[in-house]
């Protein structure tokens, strides 16, 4: 993992949002820098998902704001969040089961025209998952939901965002490929300098994974730190990892 860097790429600040005229976001704040990974963890219902919606304009931030790569982004279209460079991998499966794992990845760009381009990108995400490659024609329904998943993520980078927020990586998985998931994030993020912010149910691997975290609790933030301190931390392990 990367050293943290000193500049944010992603700063939420004092965010209130939630659904209707109830809040279920009542003054969260955290941040990304370039370079991170960052992990946020808590119990159902304490707003993780919340924040990605509220980030990525699919709910509207009441007050609060989103500022990205210097720019404020609050209550941006997703459409112009995308093109800001933050790219979402959701947590329900967003493959077509019915086509094969090149034609999911020319889906990812399809407002592209340059077929070059098109090309170009995808043998970098081939280099990136070569697994990919060599089932490049095979139906992605047959495969299974960790390769799958590594399709998610590579459709994702097809983009070239300086952000990736993950909703979940491990959902559903068994505790094998939810390891290999993990370990492709942790690759990636060495190797390319990936940036992350994720929501995590996992909450022991999502914070080995990560440079740091933060614990939502009703709304709020409750903890944050290195993913290590907060592993560490007894009130975080007793109420999060199982552990005393």
């Amino acid at each position: 993992m990367s050293d943290e860097p000193n500049t944010q790429l992603l700063e939420v600040r004092d965010m209130y949002a939630g659904y209707l005229d109830f809040d279920i976001l009542r003054g969260v704040n955290l941040e990304v820098h370039p370079g991170e990974i960052v992990c946020v963890i808590g119990p159902n219902g304490a707003g993780k998902s919340t924040v990605f919606r509220a980030v990525y304009g699919l709910i509207s931030v009441r007050k609060g704001s989103v500022i990205f790569d210097g720019a404020d982004i609050t209550n941006s279209t997703p459409q112009d969040v995308l093109r800001a460079g933050i790219a979402i991998v959701p947590q329900l499966r967003s493959v077509f089961p019915q086509m094969t794992v090149l034609e999911n990845l020319e889906m990812g760009l399809y407002l592209e025209r340059d077929r070059d381009r098109i090309q170009e990108r995808i043998e970098v995400v081939f280099g990136l998952f070569p697994r990919l490659r060599d089932r490049a024609k095979q139906r992605i329904g047959t495969m299974s939901g960790g390769e799958q998943r590594m399709l998610e993520i590579g459709r994702a980078l097809l983009l070239e965002p300086k952000l990736i927020m993950m909703d979940e990586p491990s959902a559903g998985l068994a505790p094998s490929i939810t390891k290999m998931i993990f370990g492709h994030i942790e690759r990636l993020n060495a190797e390319i300098g990936l940036t992350v912010l994720m929501i995590e149910q996992n909450a022991r691997q999502g914070l080995e994974a990560s440079h740091r975290g933060y614990v939502l609790e009703l709304g709020q933030n409750t903890y944050e730190g290195t993913g290590q301190e907060l592993i560490d931390n007894p009130e975080v392990r007793r109420a999060f990892l199982g552990g005393r």
